[in-house]
């Protein structure tokens, strides 16, 4: 026999159930919760080998650099008297010229790069970015060693017995701000492959949520569930 009273009442769920409102029942079937991952993304194996790619193409780029810098940068003309080897203008400015032409090249062969790398693989990670920055760190010292190589040659003394006096000769090609030129490709292409990924980058898809609003008859309440309009939001049911 059952014991019964009037201010007694009645679950009502039947027990070991969950009501319709639990926070903690499984998502209904017809919901779309956020997805976990994108399918297109690579992995990290893919990743490296993209990224290992990048490394070799854009230090080979160098090579065009280096022959743009000595086919652009000016040259410093010298002069020997028998006794020394002196500047022609004191006053010149083509050795400051040489690092400018380099730096100036350095940028735009970044630039290029970054974009061709974006282009190319928009949905690359971190490791492409590596690979793009020491592929330009390799492509810039490669071009320096190149424009150095193929330039006059650095025996200034026997190339001024050469010329001999009073004529005029060309120094060795060299950077004085070794650092900062040889720098200058690694942070423009990082750069602006950041702005491109920025301005033109794969958006993260927003979860659907209309399949639980669907399930619970209303909005989603809880922490996804914007501010109550509705008359009655102040007052609770007995």
């Amino acid at each position: 026999m059952a014991w019964h009273d009037g201010t007694v009442t009645a679950p009502l769920t039947p027990p070991h159930q969950p009501g319709p409102h639990d926070p903690w029942q499984a998502p209904p079937s017809g919901s779309h919760p956020a997805p976990q991952g994108d399918p297109d993304d690579p992995d990290t194996a893919t990743e490296l080998r993209q990224a290992a790619v990048v490394l070799v193409l854009v230090a080979l780029a160098g090579i065009a650099l280096g022959l743009l810098w000595l086919w652009l940068a000016p040259r410093v003309p010298l002069i020997s008297d028998d006794t020394a080897v002196f500047l022609e203008n004191s006053e010149g400015e083509e050795a400051i010229g040489a690092d400018g032409t380099f730096v100036l090249l350095a940028i735009g062969f970044g630039a290029l790069s970054a974009a061709a790398v974006f282009w190319r693989l928009r949905r690359g990670g971190v490791f492409v970015v590596v690979g793009l920055a020491l592929g330009g760190l390799l492509a810039s010292l490669l071009a320096w060693r190149i424009g150095i190589w193929l330039g006059p040659s650095s025996d200034v003394v026997g190339r001024a017995r050469e010329a001999g006096q009073g004529v005029t000769f060309d120094a060795p090609l060299e950077l004085h701000a070794v650092w900062a030129a040889v720098l200058a490709w690694p942070f423009a292409a990082m750069g602006i492959h950041l702005l491109l990924t920025a301005a033109f980058g794969p958006r993260d898809v927003e979860p659907d949520w209309s399949g639980y609003a669907e399930y619970y008859g209303g909005p989603v309440q809880g922490p996804l569930a914007g501010p109550s309009a509705g008359p009655g939001a102040g007052g609770g049911a007995a």
